[in-house]
């Protein structure tokens, strides 16, 4: 069985990894494989915060009854990446390479933050009291975007 902790810590070590791919071939202005990767790095970053808002967020909340606590910060913030996410896009519609690597900075540093405070704080609250862990992975699994 798997935690709430290394499920979801696996699926953030999956998008940084996506991302730096995507990084990578928009500094070499490679902007066709660029375009795919940050495709996929955005449909991957969409699906796990619908992982999180449709899935998570709402089992922990039922549970311990907490709804004006971390799950609250951690949505606000996704919808401050997502900004961030369409200014990437943005500038890849316009091969803005400098662009694209400068949002891609400001977007690193506000993922990791981020990302610090659910591995640290939310993912551990939620594998103490979450009880049908396996089937809040499962059911987040099953999201699609």
């Amino acid at each position: 069985m798997s935690t709430i902790s290394e499920f979801m810590t696996r699926e953030h070590r999956g998008c940084d990894e996506m991302f730096a791919n995507a990084e990578a071939q928009v500094d070499s202005e490679d902007w066709a494989p660029a375009a795919e990767l940050t495709q996929q790095f955005l449909n991957a970053m969409e699906r796990h915060f619908m992982m999180e808002e449709q899935v998570l967020f709402p089992a922990f909340e039922q549970q311990t009854g907490i709804t004006q606590g971390p799950t609250t910060i951690m949505r606000e913030e996704h919808q401050q990446m997502r900004q961030l996410l369409m200014q990437l896009q943005s500038a890849l519609d316009e091969q803005q390479r400098d662009e694209f690597l400068d949002t891609g900075e400001t977007l690193l540093i506000m993922m990791q933050q981020h990302n610090m405070k659910e591995e640290g704080m939310l993912y551990p609250m939620c594998d103490q009291q979450l009880t049908d862990i396996e089937q809040i992975i499962e059911d987040m699994e099953q999201v699609t975007i």
